[in-house]
């Protein structure tokens, strides 16, 4: 069964934020203006401009709350000892971030020619690379390192390139676990001999 987002604080803050990601995900971010989010919201340009001065300003809000638990992972996960139980939490945790903030990461997926060039898109790839070094071995050899990589990605695709396949979501989500284990369990072995210690 496939959980249901939290209902988001109901400020007006909040609200811009709701509407903007809808009609960005429905539009594109380019093709948006903030009229249109204001009318969406049967509010003036002024009132909309009084909490946000730009549709960039309205994507970092909503960023940083769906960023918060990733930090936290990164916070969790550089305090802990780098052994294969570790690593499988930190993949079991991304994942929950990922359902939990899935709109917006839609967002990103399908604007990654305009996120690329914002400043929230350099942000998510570092998050991104430094979630890669939490999962791989600090000497880990390159087919390694791209193990823990495609692991990553694994996981974004459970919860974007599959929303359209068949099956249940939370299904497709912990298929797309599963692989992303299977991937950093294999890049954690020393070698043909067996697991690391």
């Amino acid at each position: 069964m496939a959980s249901t987002p939290q209902p988001r604080r109901g400020n007006t803050r909040q609200r811009i934020q709701d509407v903007a990601l809808d009609l960005f995900a429905e539009q594109g971010y380019d093709k948006t203006s903030l009229r249109e989010i204001a009318e969406r919201l049967d509010v003036t340009k002024a009132a909309l401009y009084y909490h946000f001065k730009t549709k960039e300003d309205i994507l970092e809000g909503i960023f940083e709350d769906m960023n918060r638990p990733i930090e936290e992972l990164l916070a969790w996960g550089a305090g802990q000892p780098r052994t294969l139980e570790t690593k499988k939490e930190i993949l079991v945790r991304y994942s929950k971030a990922l359902e939990a903030a899935s709109p917006f990461f839609r967002f990103m997926q399908e604007n990654q020619a305009t996120v690329r060039d914002l400043r929230i898109g350099h942000t998510m790839k570092h998050r991104v690379i430094a979630l890669v070094d939490l999962i791989k071995d600090p000497d880990a050899p390159l087919a390694d390192q791209v193990r823990c990589f495609t692991a990553l990605m694994a996981m974004h695709a459970g919860v974007f390139a599959l929303r359209d396949a068949e099956g249940d979501p939370e299904e497709k989500r912990e298929a797309a676990l599963e692989v992303a284990v299977e991937l950093v369990a294999k890049a954690h072995e020393e070698g043909p001999d067996g697991p690391a210690a």
